[in-house]
């Protein structure tokens, strides 16, 4: 069984010796471009882990594009750790929502993207989500309740939900193109 772990070695006078380990990416089919509308998905009530969003869009396909969206607001040590994630912190002055808008269209249009994910609760991005489908991109929609735009999870091809109790955390994704075809 192949291993998914990569031993980094040095080669010196002295002979290879072994440096340590590294967790090797598995390659996935589909690339995808994840926008984050911190404020509205990174709350303390909410309990959002970036691990999880990242676990659950991994059966979807490979992250290639990972970046967070914060006001000027975001204590130093959220930005800190987002950053320590592997993800791309944008502080903006104004709303986040204008720059969000502004990077998922960067994305719309880049041929390397497959899906567009967005993690937000917010149905201000409904125009978003309908240019991405238009433009042949796939699109998914990552969410927490309450307040998760019931036309976001109507409009995506895939809805996460994330959903937490004090003893479990659960993570339902749902595609809509299946559910869809059911009715």
């Amino acid at each position: 069984m192949p291993s998914n772990w990569e031993k980094i070695v040095s080669i010196t006078k002295g002979g290879v010796k072994s440096i340590g380990m590294i967790k090797q990416k598995i390659q996935r089919g589909k690339k995808i471009a994840l926008l984050i509308d911190g404020p509205n998905i990174l709350r303390k009530e909410f309990n959002v882990h970036l691990e999880d969003i990242v676990a659950a869009l991994e059966e979807l396909g490979n992250i290639r594009v990972a970046k967070v969206v914060l006001n000027q607001y975001a204590p130093q040590g959220l930005i800190e750790a987002i950053a320590n994630q592997g993800f791309e912190p944008i502080i903006v002055a104004g709303e986040t929502g204008v720059k969000l808008a502004v990077e998922a269209m960067r994305e719309i249009y880049n041929q390397n993207i497959d899906i567009i994910a967005l993690a937000t609760r917010n149905a201000e991005f409904l125009p978003i989500i309908l240019k991405a489908k238009e433009k042949g991109k796939e699109t998914a929609i990552i969410g927490i309740e309450p307040g998760f735009s019931a036309a976001l999870k109507h409009a995506a091809d895939y809805v996460i939900a994330l959903e937490r109790g004090e003893d479990n955390e659960e993570i339902i994704i749902q595609d809509t193109k299946k559910r869809r075809k059911k009715i």
